[in-house]
């Protein structure tokens, strides 16, 4: 079991994450006003000290504290590290993800400290009355009494809620000099009305709106002070994002998620780089190393070093290389690559540029559609921006040289899509998120658009779709003119197949579709995944008495194991037209995917005819 504090956009997230368990976690939040519709979770109201905390998490069997409440929410912090060790729990910190530190800001340690040096900034800028737009919410209204008590003019910009107000007015604020927030407004609107000399912030993270706020006063001209966060208790294990969050569930709660996460050979070959660069820039050797991921999260990968007489290498006399790998850890989706090893070699280069090409194991690109022209290593845009992203971050004026390999990557990927999409000699590195979800089934999506976007590079104005190898064999010869790249599989996503088709432009759609898969369609079922739906009888039953069929006929639907036996007992005065009402009703379930396309439906029985 699981209690998160939240109350905030991490809280929220991780809200999400953890639903997509299916297990039973508790929410708690101090107001109980965050709007959050959860399914699993439950959630509790109400501000917690240490000795709650402990008997709720004894009392409800809690094994894990996931803490993604407020940065500057201090005592709340203490009692969950305090309870934690009376507990001998773990705690995940959801931390939030902060920019570089601004030299145009002034930092201030805590609100003291900002009191002081805000006064005497107001003191030493000019004659007149100071005044000073304070963002730091409600409960800073008594910290900054003495601001006023000193001659400055404070506003304070709140949430407009109800509390919030009523909290205000208990503080003594000037109700003349609280300003609301609203969801989506302009940062500078309430500069523009107040035109403050400066404005107060709390180091709140890129979630919490700082950037915005920051360069919103600067650009005016308004000086800006900032609390810093204060520091978090050493014993929580800090991630900055969802899937790092998911990947310490799994870590520390194993049985908490059914199945597990994974590793895209994107965030493997970044890593590899990443450890390569650090040893040949700094001689250290890290087992395990920090990536971005393309949402801006950090997430920690397990890195390797082969032998010392293999991993410094020379391209020449000038120019070494490291080399470091990643095992593949693909969680429980049923991946190919699952524990291959993902190799980069890195050298430095003279100029500032990231050149990243593939070695042995790497596919290369033959045909058109892909993000790189034919030619180029199968390295798709997302991992070559990640990989050039993470290097410069570490290293901004150098330049590296990095060469992608993966060990046996040739032969397995005679079990990929690669052959038929034109990658030839190995597999591809691929992911846009970094992580692999096994249930979401987001690498599967993505190869049916990979293949989507090289048949509508062939030039083909048609795109033909099927279910797989048997049906897509009858089809070709149906379509005898057609190139193979237009013929894409699409397993049981029906629905994502044509939808992906027609953003990447097709008007033309074919769909072949055996009879099993047909009747689930026609029932207006866009995923036929046996675990998503099943045979519906009465449906077909319907069917046929739309057609006239005879009483007896629609009567055995109810009897029949599999939808393939309706070719058998459907008469054949009768069949026609019910191949006709199987293939406008599957019509019908796709039209609003497919809008002004021109969609065909052929259904395909078991002897490959065509109907």
């Amino acid at each position: 079991m699981i209690l998160v504090f939240g109350g905030t956009t991490e809280g929220r997230l991780a809200a999400k994450e953890l639903e997509e368990s299916g297990s039973l976690f508790w929410y708690s939040t101090k107001g109980g006003e965050q709007q959050l519709t959860l399914h699993h979770g439950r959630l509790i109201s109400g501000a917690l000290d240490r000795g709650q905390i402990v008997e709720f998490c004894n009392n409800h069997d809690i094994r894990l504290i996931i803490d993604a409440a407020h940065p500057f929410a201090s005592e709340l912090h203490l009692n969950i590290a305090e309870a934690a060790k009376v507990l001998d729990i773990p705690v995940v910190r959801f931390e939030r993800i902060y920019p570089q530190r601004s030299p145009e800001v002034v930092w201030c340690k805590d609100f003291p400290d900002a009191v002081e040096k805000i006064i005497s900034a107001g003191k030493f800028s000019s004659e007149r009355r100071w005044t000073l737009l304070s963002t730091a919410g409600v409960q800073s209204i008594p910290k900054l009494k003495s601001l006023e008590e000193s001659g400055i003019e404070v506003f304070h910009r709140i949430l407009d809620r109800e509390s919030s107000i009523s909290l205000a007015k208990k503080y003594g604020a000037d109700p003349s000099h609280l300003c609301f927030y609203h969801q989506g407004e302009d940062e500078s609107s309430e500069m523009d009305r107040i035109s403050p000399d400066a404005i107060l912030l709390k180091e709140s993270g890129l979630s919490g709106g700082f950037l915005e706020k920051a360069d919103a006063a600067l650009r005016k001209g308004v000086k800006v002070f900032a609390i810093e966060r204060p520091k978090m208790p050493e014993s929580f294990i800090t991630v900055n994002g969802p899937f790092g969050m998911r990947r310490m569930v799994e870590k520390l709660l194993p049985r908490f998620y059914p199945l597990h996460s994974g590793l895209t050979t994107g965030s493997c070959a970044t890593a590899s780089a990443v450890a390569a660069a650090k040893c040949l820039m700094e001689g250290i050797r890290l087992e395990t190393v920090d990536i971005f991921l393309p949402d801006g999260e950090t997430i920690s990968v397990e890195t390797r070093f082969i032998s010392d007489s293999e991993a410094f290498q020379s391209n020449s006399e000038t120019h070494p290389s490291v080399s470091a790998y990643v095992v593949k850890d693909s969680g429980d989706d049923p991946d190919v690559t699952d524990k291959m090893e993902v190799h980069a070699s890195v050298s430095k280069l003279e100029s500032s540029a990231i050149v990243i090409d593939g070695g042995v194991g790497v596919g290369r690109i033959t045909l058109p559609g892909f993000d790189c022209p034919p030619g180029e290593a199968a390295i798709n845009k997302g991992p070559r921006k990640m990989i050039a992203d993470n290097l410069k971050h570490l290293y901004p004026d150098q330049g590296f040289k990095v060469i992608i390999s993966v060990p046996g990557g040739e032969e397995i990927a005679h079990r990929t899509f690669n052959p038929r999409l034109g990658i030839e000699g190995g597999i591809s590195i691929i992911g846009v998120s970094g992580i692999i979800k096994p249930f979401s089934e987001e690498g599967f999506i993505n190869s049916i658009r990979k293949c989507m976007e090289v048949a509508c590079a062939s030039g083909s104005s048609r795109v033909v779709i099927n279910s797989g190898a048997k049906s897509e064999n009858f089809l070709k010869d149906y379509y005898k003119e057609l190139p193979p790249q237009c013929f894409v599989q699409y397993g049981n996503k029906i629905g994502d197949t044509i939808k992906i088709a027609y953003e990447v432009g097709f008007r033309q759609i074919t769909l072949g579709i055996m009879l099993g898969k047909a009747v689930k369609l026609a029932a207006g079922n866009l995923d036929t995944h046996s675990s998503n739906v099943t045979m519906d009888r009465d449906f077909i039953a319907e069917m046929l008495k739309s057609i006239n069929c005879p009483k007896e006929i629609s009567g055995r639907a109810y009897s029949i194991t599999l939808a393939r036996e309706l070719w058998d007992i459907i008469p054949e005065n009768f069949l026609q037209c019910f191949v006709n009402e199987v293939k406008s009703r599957c019509k019908t379930a796709c039209a609003p995917l497919s809008k002004d396309a021109e969609l065909t439906v052929l259904l395909i029985d078991d002897d490959g005819n065509i109907k």
